[in-house]
């Protein structure tokens, strides 16, 4: 299984910090923003990683990250999104990566509490279909929306002005192969964005997609200036990528 981090995008939620750098590159707390997910996905296991990045400064991802040795990888895979199409656009440039195995999507504004290690193993164990993590948010227009009927996920609804209910997909998602036949099938949305969560409904009329709930905390660093601070002070508080007893 390889892991995919996904940090494009030209952060314009945080602009004029982003005028001179790539968002993932800020800092949380003690460390810059992508940091988190690299630790994550090596605790996790997950030794082949590609970071799919855009824009004026993708070349400082080199010159921070290099090949990855200080994070225990042999090898850090590195892949240029020309233009801002969306996160499965993005993920779609990792296909001859991924080389026909299940991956781990994370995006790389996404910080977490605990580790991702035990649900990497759950999904390792059946890498079938798709897997999604959802968490309860106060704010979950911001995000895709899980809606439920009798305890079941019946669809994920992209920013909804009327949320169904609290419970959003996280940006840790799980993937069988047939996802990246899945991404050349979708049309842009009325953004003008492939959507991960046309890609998440796809495997959930098939039938396909299965989902647990988050345990601790989980940071969307990327969304704005105060979820950028509540991150750095939820980590500096309680830690992350804790691993899960």
């Amino acid at each position: 299984m390889r892991g995919i981090i996904l940090a494009g995008g030209t952060g314009q939620r945080l602009d004029p910090l982003t005028r001179i750098t790539n968002k993932h590159l800020l800092p949380v707390y003690d460390r810059p923003m992508i940091h988190y997910g690299i630790e994550q996905m090596a605790d996790a296991g997950l030794d082949r990683i590609m970071i799919v990045t855009g824009g004026n400064h993708a070349g400082e991802f080199l010159r921070l990250l290099g090949n990855g040795s200080k994070f225990g990888l042999r090898h850090l895979d590195y892949a240029y999104q020309e233009r801002p199409g969306g996160i499965a656009e993005a993920l779609g440039l990792a296909e001859y990566f991924a080389g026909g195995e299940p991956i781990v999507v994370l995006l790389g504004d996404n910080v977490f509490e605990y580790s991702i290690k035990g649900a990497v193993q759950r999904f390792a164990a059946d890498p079938r279909g798709a897997r999604l993590v959802l968490a309860k948010v106060d704010n979950p227009g911001s995000y895709g929306v899980a809606e439920m009927r009798d305890g079941q996920l019946v669809r994920i609804v992209e920013k909804p002005k009327a949320p169904p209910s609290d419970l959003v997909a996280t940006g840790l998602y799980f993937y069988d192969a047939r996802v990246f036949e899945m991404v050349k099938t979708l049309k842009p949305s009325g953004r003008g964005e492939l959507e991960v969560t046309d890609v998440n409904n796809r495997y959930l009329e098939l039938g396909e997609l299965r989902y647990e709930q988050l345990q601790g905390y989980w940071a969307d660093c990327g969304e704005s200036f105060e979820s950028l601070l509540r991150a750095s002070n939820l980590v500096s508080e309680r830690g992350a990528n804790k691993p899960l007893l």
